[in-house]
């Protein structure tokens, strides 16, 4: 199976929506472990790596897309 490349700043779908009602989280910290703030309601969550990588679904909007349209501004 292929491993997705995600970057600090990425905006993620996990597999399971938030009880907000939001699917949408913020990468905010990296390492052995990895931090997601949900977009609806700012709450964070703590999950190891490979739990979060598990429970990844999908990634929305890079966080490298972003700074390619900052730079060419």
């Amino acid at each position: 199976m292929d491993r997705k490349q995600f970057e600090l700043g990425d905006i993620v779908q996990m597999k399971k929506p938030h009880p907000c009602g939001t699917n949408a989280w913020k990468i905010i910290r990296m390492g052995m472990d990895i931090r997601i703030k949900c977009t609806g309601c700012d709450h964070s969550v703590m999950l190891p790596r490979l739990e979060f990588e598990k429970k990844l679904k999908k990634i929305l909007q890079s966080n490298a897309t972003e700074k390619a349209t900052d730079t060419n501004e």
